[in-house]
């Protein structure tokens, strides 16, 4: 049964701890086998190594070395076998067959992680090689300058990585790649002692090297120690039980010293012998290391050429006619031309720099940074870091604003690019922010795709957030109030959420906040501007919601609250009803939903008593409406908040606002839910008894109080009430034939009206008429008397 990955490698950790050169050598005796034999011709060792690679880790003891001696083995079989052959063959029984199989098929979630993982180690082997030849003698090492080049043959299907870095010898090899999770780097470490953090590397060949097996089916490492006089050497393995190392005088030599690693690449992985391919993981995972990284590649260039043909006829002295042809051809290409600007000191890098660094790492060529911030943290923890605010949103969070796939945060680990998808790194409302952290102290687990829990990335988020907080500082006391306008309008949402989930840094946000306000007009107001234009007396921070301004200053509470003077915020989102609740109070100011229930604008006695009389007074139309708006409402109240309005909604003391209802219904829905919210949308009625509406309605009752038209003229202040509070009309249909009622009804007046002034201008047409006729019959005997025209 298949062990899991922290068991596996905890009996891995603790038999490798075991185990010393010393008792591996012990290990080694004479046997019969010979199923592995070196592939060179030529050998200058007196023997074959074959290591056989164990199956299984739990069957090593904590006391027992991972390569024991074999129960079959011998003591003179071999020699008298291979009488006549030069060399012995060795033969070590160990358990690593299962690990591999873990590391091929399980801690490498993405093949393409095998390029970054070599690389990597060809970087550290080049590092500890430019160390070796500050401190070593002039005459020992080799000292010829670090790089690194990678080459694809698809014709032999191969991919071939060489570096020419410190290179190893035959114990070396033994050593680093004849067991799992066994880091050369560490054993230099600690032969060194007390190192620096300059060759405090991630590691020469651990558990990285085997990552070459995701996509090779076989590995061939030829290598040359810089040591004085060392031998060229070959590993070999094919990823099952056994490697062998062998003299490798028959390859192509290593210029002074190196490591050159063939991957034989298996059938289903043959996208990575494209040149291409291999240029883009380059350019991803390995674009700032330190060292000159190469790929060979085919470029073509375009040169000038004399025209033959179109110069047949050529005169003598005349110019030759040119022609551009293309000239194909491959070589090493470099790739990681440019410069990790974060390891520079700020105060040498260019505006300029920052602007195109920004838009060559992020892919951004039509995106100018708005602020950036490049800083160094030591101490307990060093780290190096550049932070950008993009200067417009970035295209994948425009559609989710938490985008998973949206990679802004680029994690280094001495130059190698490690990921840029960790969910730690910052909290998710500073998501838009871009940047890289390159840090020398960060764990990383043994695959380099997740980052453990630990301290230093504890630290380091707490700095992170801490500087992007400066920035956004910064650009609110800007004197030009359009930079904060414009970061607001792209990433405000982003503060908000920062509001609901950072309690800690919540002190730091909520001055940043910005909201439009019943007298801000196209501005936005802070909360600071907001205390700072304050009339005497107010005491609290007055806001409604609503959906969009517009829709926001309908309330019918801000009459009375811009009566007295007092400024009322607008919350226009859905988020926004969300943030202010999250809030509650702000420099001794509470802040106050003015659409609540019970709004206390502290009236003196005159005003309290004034209400009492009016709620006695109008007793009976509340009762009225309360029993007719059975269902639609909690109760009926008077108010004298309103002055414009007959009537206004506001919700129960603990009540969501409609705004947030739609929200609500909405997300049920999509969950698959009926989006409905029960008495969460029964609100409260307060009507205003000096409105005239209110007085008719008065009138109505107590002359007709079960009458239709009653009934229907009650239910059409409601329903205004309503659409001004910002909340939905339930039944269109219903509140459709009321209008219509309403409209019946002054049509039948108007047309009695016209009736009765009709039946008036007859009578009196009539009456004229009639006096006519008596007047004619007195002038019907006299004659018509002639004009006379002078």
């Amino acid at each position: 049964m298949k062990l899991s990955h922290a068991a596996s490698f905890l009996c891995l950790a603790v038999s490798a701890s075991a185990f010393t050169l010393q008792n591996k050598r012990q290990s080694i005796i004479p046997t019969t086998s010979s199923k592995i034999t070196s592939k060179s011709k030529t050998t200058s060792l007196p023997f074959v190594l074959t290591h056989d690679l164990p199956s299984h880790p739990r069957s090593s003891s904590s006391s027992t070395p991972i390569l024991s001696m074999s129960e079959s083995s011998t003591t003179t079989s071999t020699v008298q076998e291979e009488e006549g052959k030069k060399g012995e063959t060795f033969e070590f029984q160990a358990e690593v067959g299962r690990v591999m199989d873990i590391i091929i098929n399980s801690l490498y979630s993405d093949k393409d992680i095998f390029l970054r993982e070599l690389v990597s180690n060809a970087a550290d082997a080049c590092d500890k090689k430019r160390f070796l030849s500050v401190t070593a003698d002039e005459q020992s090492v080799d000292k010829s300058p670090a790089e690194i080049r990678v080459k694809a043959d698809p014709e032999n299907q191969v991919i071939i990585i060489e570096d020419s870095g410190v290179g190893m010898t035959r114990d070396e090899l033994i050593n680093n790649l004849g067991r799992i999770a066994q880091s050369g780097t560490k054993n230099f470490m600690e032969a060194l002692g007390e190192g620096t953090a300059d060759v405090n590397l991630i590691g020469q060949f651990g558990v990285g090297f085997y990552s070459a097996y995701l996509i090779a089916d076989k590995v061939e490492v030829i290598t040359k120690s810089m040591q004085a006089g060392s031998p060229q050497l070959r590993w070999e393995s094919d990823s099952g039980s056994s490697f062998t190392i062998t003299d490798a005088n028959d390859a192509d030599p290593i210029e002074g010293s190196g490591t050159r690693l063939i991957l034989h690449v298996k059938e289903d992985a043959m996208q990575y012998l494209e040149s291409s391919k291999l240029e883009e993981l380059l350019n991803r995972y390995s674009e700032f290391i330190e060292f000159p990284i190469s790929l060979w590649k085919e470029s073509t260039e375009y040169q000038k050429v004399p025209d033959e043909e179109a110069n047949k006829d050529l005169a003598e002295g005349e110019e030759p006619k040119m022609k551009t042809v293309p000239i194909t051809k491959k070589e090493f290409t470099p790739m990681n031309t440019q410069r990790p600007i974060w390891l520079r000191p700020a105060k040498e890098v260019t505006e300029e720099e920052y602007k195109d660094f920004y838009k060559a790492a992020f892919r951004a060529s039509y995106d100018e940074p708005q602020k950036w911030t490049h800083f160094k943290l030591e101490g307990q923890v060093e780290c190096k870091a550049l932070l950008y605010i993009p200067g417009m949103l970035p295209f994948e969070l425009s559609k989710d604003m938490f985008d998973e796939d949206s990679r802004n945060i680029r994690l280094y680990v001495k130059r190698v690019f490690i990921n840029d998808k960790f969910e730690d790194i910052l909290p998710r409302w500073l998501k838009f922010i871009k940047g890289v952290v390159d840090s020398d102290d960060l764990p990383l687990n043994v695959s380099r795709e997740i980052l453990q829990k630990s301290k230093v990335l504890n630290i380091i988020n707490k700095r992170l957030v801490r500087k992007s907080l400066d920035m956004f500082r910064e650009l609110a006391e800007d004197e030009d109030s359009s930079k904060y306008v414009m970061f607001w309008n792209n990433f405000g949402k982003y503060l908000k959420v920062g509001v609901i989930e950072d309690e800690k840094n919540k002190p730091e946000l909520v001055p940043l906040l910005r909201f439009f306000s019943s007298k801000s007009g196209e501005e936005y107001t802070s909360f600071d501007k907001y205390i700072e234009g304050m009339p005497e007396g107010q005491k609290s921070i007055y806001y409604v919601t609503g959906e969009g301004k517009k829709n926001a200053m309908l309330q019918p509470v801000i009459e009375k609250l811009t009566s007295r003077g007092y400024e009322v915020l607008l919350m226009t989102e859905p988020l926004d009803e969300i943030t202010i609740e999250a809030i509650r109070d702000y420099k001794d100011f509470k802040i106050v939903d003015a659409t609540k229930e019970g709004l206390d604008l502290e009236d003196d006695e005159e005003t309290k008593k004034e209400k009492e009389e009016l709620t006695e007074k109008y007793k009976d139309i509340c009762e009225y409406l309360e029993v007719e708006l059975k269902g639609l409402v909690q109760k009926v109240t008077v108010s004298t908040l309103l002055t414009d309005s007959p009537a206004a909604l506001v919700q129960g003391a603990y009540g969501v606002s409609p705004t947030m209802q739609r929200y609500m219904k909405a997300q049920s829905v999509a969950s698959g839910g009926m989006g409905n919210l029960g008495s969460m949308n029964q609100a409260v009625l307060e009507i205003n008894p000096k409105h005239p509406i209110v007085r008719d309605l008065e009138k109505m009752i107590q002359t007709d109080k079960e009458g239709d038209e009653t009934r229907t003229f009650a239910m059409l202040m409601y329903d205004v009430a309503s659409m001004t509070g910002g909340y939905e009309v339930a039944d269109a249909g219903a509140f459709a034939k009321r209008v219509m009622s309403l409209m019946t009804t002054k049509a039948k007046d108007d047309v009695a009206t016209e009736e009765e002034e009709d039946v008036a201008v007859t009578a009196t047409a009539e009456t004229k008429s009639s006096t006519n006729d008596d007047n004619g019959d007195d002038k019907g005997d006299k004659p018509i008397e002639p004009e006379v025209v002078a």
